[in-house]
This record gives structure tokens, C-alpha cells and sequence, in this order.
């Protein structure tokens, strides 16, 4: 009896244990088996750690998709790198960059996918001899495509490549440099011209005739004002610049503006040029009235600056059908060709530096314009043609047309 009894005790383990096993070989997730006496209080003990474990890798999952998705988020460049630099993850922004795949590359060296030099001995690098500073990658896939690529190590012997598009930073770094440069340059001509003429009164003393004493301080001044007009310039600019809306917003009575800036340009002009204008209906424009009467003689002045004796000039206010207006200004002067419009605004940028510079200009005329019209919501167009002249044109919105009633 008591064999019977040692003999059915062994079969009912050695059945459960069998149950262990085939649940064993069931997928993740599958449902422990049911028993009876010690082997119940086993299976549930096992099922309570299976559904422990179960919940962690369900959380680590969701942790590894958050992170995976922020990663995707970032603008930067992200590729996960095994200890033999192959790739095992990369954001959209690496394929991007890099012109990778993100599914048929990996498991691949990354120095077999990108070849340029300067990367391939980056990657080479030992981590002691490795620097610092990142490097600066400019890619031969994309133009003008500027890369700072870092090598940041994690876990054991793994490590990401991050890149972030520093092209658009180098080019403001380049157009600072260009702006610092432009400064002295035109600071320092008449700089020197005044230099020059102080230290020949100074050296001549009373042997310079009175005659050329008086040439020489008129000629020191006008370089003076020319430095005046520069900072002028770029103080105007710089507060243009600082700020995206008008510092003032009240109705500006358009044919009183046109009035004064027609009397600038007719005193730059001194009778050397047929000047007309033609005002139209009575209006106000919305706005800052400083700035707008910049950006207004600024045009003007250009069409005087840039058009032979004896050439024409019309300045033209014309409201529109859809209730905006512009503000025109054509010249039979010698005109711009296309391969120079598209570059005007810029600061310091002349199509002709000798006749600019004999005529007073300093280079940030149509800059100064396009930030007020930017600021007005306004756009300006221009239209030229070399040897018969040019038209700019201010072009404003309906919002900021009003009744001359209102002011």
C-alpha cells in the first residue's frame, strides 16, 4: 500500500514537472499550469514572478519607444554605435544627414557608409587620444551642409555619434565677419583722409596759403560727415534690427511725408535733375513716422545718387484697387542688371563702390529700407534695367491704409 502510495506521489510529480517543461517551451506570456497540493503553490509562485517580469519588459518597452521617439524628435543627429562601430539605431535626421537607411543599414560599419576622409580618421581615434572638440564636417553629399559631430561614450565599450547642422551659424559667424570688416574699411578711407589733411596744416603751419587751408578743412569735413552718415546709418539699423514691430503706430499724412522727402532729394540733386511727383488721392499711412520717412528718402536718394545730369526722377503714390497703396520711385539712370537685385538689400553691397562713395552713399540704404517695410508688413519690388533706369517700389498692405479724415 504504502509502494502504491510512494509510486503515485512519484507519477503526480514527475506529471507536473512535465508540465513544467512544456510551459517552459510556450511562448512569453503564456498562462501557468494548473496543480494540485505543492506544485499549486509553485505554479503560482512562478506565475506571480512571470507576470512581475512581464510588466518590467512591458515597461521597459515603453521606456525604449519614449526614448526612441524623443530621439526621433530631436533635430540633431543621433546613431547608436556597438563596440565594433557597427550601427544599431539611428533618427531621421542621421539619415538625413548622412544619406543612411534606417533599416538596411544597420548592422553596418558606419566608416563603410560614410568615407569621407576627415570622419573615417575621427572614428579611427583612440579614446585617449581623442580630442576634445568636435569635428567640424563639411559635407561632400550635401552643399554647404556644415556638421559638428561628437563621439560620446556609454555602457560598455557602445557609444553614439551626435551631429548637430552648424551651417547656418557659420554663415551668420561669416556675415559678422563680413559686417566688422565692411565697417572698418569705410571708416578707415576717410579716416585716413582726415588724417592726412590735419597733418599738413599741422606740418605747413602759417606757410599754406589761406586758400588752401580753407580747401583742405572743407574737404577734412566732408570726409567727417561721411563717418557722421556711416554711424548714422548703422545705429538706425541696429535699432531696425532689434525690435519686429514699428516703435510708433499713428496715421502718417502721405503727402505731407512725400513733400519733405521731394525738398531733401531736389537739395541733393541742386537742379542736375528733372524731379516730379505725383501724390494722388489724400491719405495716411499706418505707422512710424521716422521710419517711414527713412525708408522713403532712402529711395529717393538712391534714384538721384545713381542718375546722369539731366535725367528724370518721379516719385508716385498710388492706392490700389484692393485698398493698399505703393510707393514708387523711377529713374532713367544707369540702371542695375539682374545678377545684382537680388543681393541689394544687403548691407553694404554696391553695384558701383566708386559712384556711391563720390556721392555720399554708405552701402545701407536699401538694408535700412527693407527692415522698416519688413516692419510695416510691407514688401518692396524692384524692377531695372542697365542703361535706362530703375523702379522701386514700396508696396503696402490695406490695413495699413487709412482715411486722411482720421488724422
Amino acid at each position: 500500500m504504502l509502494l502504491l502510495l510512494l509510486f503515485g506521489l512519484l507519477v503526480h510529480h514527475l506529471h507536473n514537472m512535465v508540465k513544467v517543461v512544456r510551459w517552459a517551451r510556450e511562448p512569453l506570456g503564456t498562462h501557468v499550469p494548473r496543480a494540485l497540493g505543492i506544485w499549486d503553490y509553485i505554479f503560482a509562485n512562478l506565475s506571480r514572478r512571470t507576470r512581475v517580469a512581464m510588466e518590467q519588459r512591458e515597461q521597459l518597452a515603453r521606456s525604449l519607444a519614449r526614448f526612441r521617439e524623443a530621439s526621433q524628435a530631436m533635430p540633431d543627429a543621433v546613431i547608436y554605435l556597438s563596440q565594433h562601430q557597427t550601427i544599431e539605431w539611428l533618427n531621421t535626421a542621421a539619415a538625413s544627414y548622412f544619406g543612411l537607411d534606417a533599416e538596411r543599414d544597420l548592422g553596418r560599419a558606419i566608416t563603410t557608409l560614410i568615407r569621407e576622409p576627415d570622419f573615417v580618421r575621427f572614428m579611427k581615434e583612440t579614446e585617449e587620444a581623442r580630442s576634445v572638440e568636435p569635428l567640424i564636417l563639411h559635407s561632400q553629399r550635401q552643399d554647404r551642409l556644415s556638421l559638428s559631430i561628437q563621439r560620446v561614450p556609454f555602457g560598455e565599450d557602445l557609444e553614439m555619434i551626435l551631429a548637430r547642422d552648424i551651417t547656418q551659424l557659420e554663415r551668420l559667424d561669416m556675415m559678422r565677419r563680413d559686417f566688422v570688416a565692411n565697417v572698418s574699411h569705410e571708416l578707415k578711407t576717410p579716416l585716413t583722409v582726415v588724417n592726412g589733411f590735419v597733418e599738413t596744416l599741422l606740418d605747413a603751419g602759417d606757410d599754406i596759403a589761406p586758400e588752401d587751408r580753407q580747401h583742405f578743412l572743407s574737404l577734412a569735413l566732408e570726409q567727417s560727415m561721411r563717418m557722421q552718415h556711416l554711424i548714422e546709418d548703422l545705429l538706425t539699423l541696429s535699432s531696425l534690427q532689434a525690435g519686429s514691430e514699428p516703435a510708433e503706430e499713428i496715421p502718417v499724412n502721405v503727402q505731407a511725408l512725400l513733400g519733405s522727402v521731394l525738398h531733401e532729394i531736389q537739395m541733393l540733386s541742386g537742379g542736375r535733375h528733372q524731379i516730379r511727383l505725383e501724390a494722388g488721392a489724400p491719405a495716411c499711412l499706418l505707422g512710424s513716422q521716422k521710419e517711414l520717412h527713412s525708408a522713403f528718402s532712402n529711395l529717393a536718394s538712391n534714384a538721384v545718387r545713381y542718375t546722369p545730369e539731366g535725367g528724370s526722377i518721379l516719385l508716385r503714390w498710388h492706392e490700389k484697387e484692393d485698398g493698399g497703396a505703393e510707393f514708387s520711385v523711377e529713374d532713367s539712370g544707369i540702371g542695375i542688371g539682374p545678377e545684382h537685385i537680388g543681393r541689394l538689400t544687403e548691407r553694404f553691397y554696391r553695384v558701383d563702390r566708386g559712384r556711391s562713395r563720390e556721392t555720399g552713399g554708405t552701402g545701407l540704404g536699401l538694408a535700412i529700407v527693407k527692415h522698416v517695410l519688413t516692419r510695416h508688413q510691407a514688401h518692396l519690388d524692384i524692377r531695372s534695367t542697365p542703361g535706362k533706369g530703375s523702379c522701386f517700389t514700396a508696396s503696402f498692405a490695406p490695413k495699413r491704409i487709412v482715411p486722411h479724415a482720421q488724422s
